[in-house]
């Protein structure tokens, strides 16, 4: 380099300092006493052979554990994720097949439905990499807007900088059908279709640079190295070839364009007398021709081939994602109490209330969040710092919950009788689930064995293990002698539970007798 570049480097050297450097020794800008890039001997790093050792089956019984319902779209998505990373230790061994098309997917339907949450769990199953993003934000080359080939380059960041383990990634793009181009009389929108074209790029095979031309940081740290390096060129680049595309979107208009295109097949009275149809049935029927007419390119919707849809999620399937999923919102709010001390407990009927009201939000499982915050945000705020340590939702909470949240604070024993309460009926379903015998507990019954916990100042758990304690020999005699599964229990037999036990095994006798 000539002398007369030298002031030049100086003060690029100088400005980088004073206006990019974070810290000293941040990494950005090569420091005085920096040994060259290219002087360090290489550190010893570990096979990135990837492996996948999943079944189809074994990747929806995973899913199942946190989405609700969709098993149309689980199959789907682990049939075609089961596929692709097959396939890319295939090309490990050097034994893939040569002309592979990689089976990027389309998932259709509305909010709330779980479309994002799948792919989140496969990624996490997998071990790879994933980028989310909307495709609204991105803009054709030359446009204020984002870079499709970000997509790329943030899963380099979510790698931590493996840019091996970066190209086996997944990039999810949300609210693809924004970019459908209706036709106009001012003609296309120029910006969706040329995002859709761009993103043709890299779902095929590009090689996409890790700097983004249009980040002034990358390139003056890419200018900084060129000359370090001594005005040898290098330009790292990452190939995406083997990473996995997933967009959706809910496309709300496309189950009218389905039934126009098939009614235009049907004519007379079979057309008439066919009966009405829901639009997950209607979209069972898709081809295509549905998508271009939506407004999506031909080639774009071509390099997606594997297409499925997803169902409205019902009052039932809100109540299910409450009580049985791994990522349900109650986990959320039992740890957003404990951390101020306090015990929240959900019964059945404070959950399907919660999704009665989340269904009318007609959001999906979004609507959870929205409505379980309405209710729930005043515990918050009046219960940390008073002397209540647990509280119950139940459907008279969430109906009213201000008039609950006063009774709570007026009555320190109205809420703890609740939770007594609500520890005896789990504690019946616990018994139902490990012996396969029902205890139906009568209020009355819980009422007893509240009572029966206060006056003996004891914790309900053990009140609940001394008054059951011999019932476990008991109710299986009986049911060996009458096949009895199911056992009502009153006050009564919460009083007397050995002369109870004696009647029902004598009754059973006499019934086999």
């Amino acid at each position: 380099m000539s002398a007369d570049n030298d002031p030049l480097q100086a003060r690029l050297q100088e400005f980088l300092r004073r206006n990019l450097q974070t810290g000293s020794g941040s990494g950005f800008v090569p420091q005085a006493e920096s040994v060259p890039a290219e002087e360090v001997p290489p550190a010893a790093k570990p096979s990135n052979r990837f492996e996948f050792k999943f079944t189809p089956r074994q990747v929806k019984d995973h899913l199942d554990r946190f989405v609700i319902k969709q098993d149309e779209a689980k199959k789907v998505l682990a049939v075609a994720v089961c596929d692709h990373y097959h396939h890319i230790q295939a090309v490990q061994d050097g034994t893939a097949l040569p002309h592979y098309a990689k089976q990027n997917v389309l998932i259709i339907g509305p909010t709330g439905v779980g479309k994002t949450y799948l792919v989140k769990c496969l990624s996490e199953l997998i071990g790879v990499p994933m980028v989310r993003a909307d495709a609204t934000k991105f803009t054709e080359t030359g446009y204020v807007g984002g870079d499709v080939e970000d997509l790329v380059r943030d899963l380099v960041t979510q790698a931590e900088g493996d840019k091996e383990l970066a190209q086996y990634g997944i990039s999810y793009i949300d609210e693809v059908d924004k970019l459908a181009s209706a036709s106009t009389g001012m003609g296309r929108d120029v910006s969706g279709r040329g995002v859709q074209t761009n993103l043709l790029k890299l779902m095929e095979e590009t090689e996409v640079p890790l700097r983004s031309q249009t980040d002034l940081q990358s390139q003056l740290q890419a200018a900084m190295e060129f000359q370090r390096r001594g005005g040898k060129p290098k330009k790292e680049t990452i190939n995406t070839r083997n990473i996995l595309f997933i967009v959706s979107g809910a496309f709300d208009r496309l189950p009218d364009i389905v039934k126009r295109r098939l009614s235009k097949s049907e004519i007379g009275f079979a057309a008439a007398a066919k009966p009405t149809r829901t639009p997950e049935e209607v979209l069972a029927d898709i081809t295509t021709r549905d998508f271009i007419d939506y407004g999506l390119e031909p080639e774009f919707v071509g390099r997606l081939p594997v297409r499925v849809a997803c169902s409205a999620l019902e009052v039932n399937d809100l109540f299910t994602i409450l009580k049985q999923s791994e990522g349900s919102l109650i986990h959320q709010y039992e740890a957003a109490f404990r951390a101020y001390g306090i015990e929240v407990m959900f019964t059945d009927d404070g959950m399907r209330e919660l999704a009665r009201l989340a269904a009318e939000e007609q959001t999906g499982a979004r609507g959870l969040l929205t409505v379980g915050e309405k209710i729930l945000r005043s515990f918050k705020f009046e219960l940390p710092g008073t002397d209540v340590k647990r509280f119950v939702v139940h459907r008279e909470l969430v109906l009213d919950p201000g008039a609950e949240l006063q009774r709570i604070l007026s009555d320190g024993t109205y809420e703890e009788r609740l939770v007594m309460g609500e520890i005896a009926r789990q504690f019946a379903s616990r018994f139902e689930e490990k012996h396969q015998l029902r205890l139906e507990l009568t209020e009355d019954a819980v009422a007893a064995l509240v009572d029966g916990a206060i006056a003996a100042k004891r914790n309900m758990r053990d009140q609940c293990a001394l008054v059951f304690k011999d019932f476990e020999f008991g109710l299986k005699l009986v049911n060996k002698g009458s096949g009895q599964t199911t056992f009502a229990i009153d006050r009564n037999v919460i009083e007397a539970p050995d002369a109870a036990i004696s009647r029902w095994v004598i009754d059973s006798c006499k019934t086999t007798g």
